[in-house]
């Protein structure tokens, strides 16, 4: 099964206090690697963001204003995410704002199977911090592009953490998953001991100190 990151950002919290969605992102992951399918919009809201949602993301409402509204895309993005298990960091957020924007225009709430990262991350590491942020730097995965909170570059980060999440080994293992292909052609993560064999001398050298030893402990 195909796999879709999915992030939103919007006007605010909750849902009951008439927030809407201002931007959506989604990345496509085949066998846990990205395509190259995305799905990304702003959307016109219909109303204004608040002062906290705008420290979040940095979209203004003038911005936004010259925005598609959400009943213009919502059938591209539910051909995107149609038959695709859906991964979302905090998914009863997100969902539940999806949710209200597809009741809104009368279709129906969204069906797919979700895997909630944060639900994994709390079982992976309980009692730590697992935000998006931590779960970066515990995986050692740049994010200092991360200045506002943005759906692709958010959907980004985590498909990375993703594959870190569900992955056996100890994160700080695994080298190759927080550099681009390019950063890789010369890194090599291969870690060797040289066994190196004593001579016959160093041997006989040996077995005269342990003699010493011995004798001195016996008629001490």
């Amino acid at each position: 099964m195909k796999e879709i990151v999915l992030d939103t950002e919007t006007t605010g919290i909750s849902v009951r206090d008439g927030h809407r969605i201002v931007e959506i992102g989604c990345i496509e992951l085949e066998n846990l690697s990205p395509t190259k399918n995305k799905f990304h919009c702003y959307l016109n809201p219909q109303r204004k963001v608040s002062e906290k949602a705008f420290e979040v993301h940095g979209y203004s409402d003038q911005f936004l204003s010259k925005q598609k509204i959400f009943s213009e895309v919502v059938d591209d993005f539910l051909d995107f995410i149609k038959n695709k298990r859906l991964i979302i960091h905090n998914a009863e957020f997100d969902i539940a704002h999806l949710n209200n924007e597809l009741n809104l225009l009368s279709k129906n709430k969204i069906q797919n199977e979700i895997i909630d990262t944060l639900t994994l991350a709390r079982e992976k590491y309980p009692g730590s911090q697992v935000n998006l942020d931590a779960l970066c730097k515990r995986y050692r995965i740049d994010n200092s592009r991360r200045t506002y909170h943005t759906a692709l570059i958010d959907c980004d980060l985590l498909a990375k953490v993703y594959i870190n999440l569900i992955d056996q080994k100890e994160p700080t293992l695994d080298f190759n998953q927080n550099f681009e292909k390019d950063e890789n052609k010369n890194l090599s993560t291969e870690y060797y001991k040289k066994v190196v064999s004593p001579t016959p001398q160093e041997l006989e050298q040996h077995k005269r100190y342990l003699n010493n030893t011995l004798k001195k402990n016996y008629f001490s």
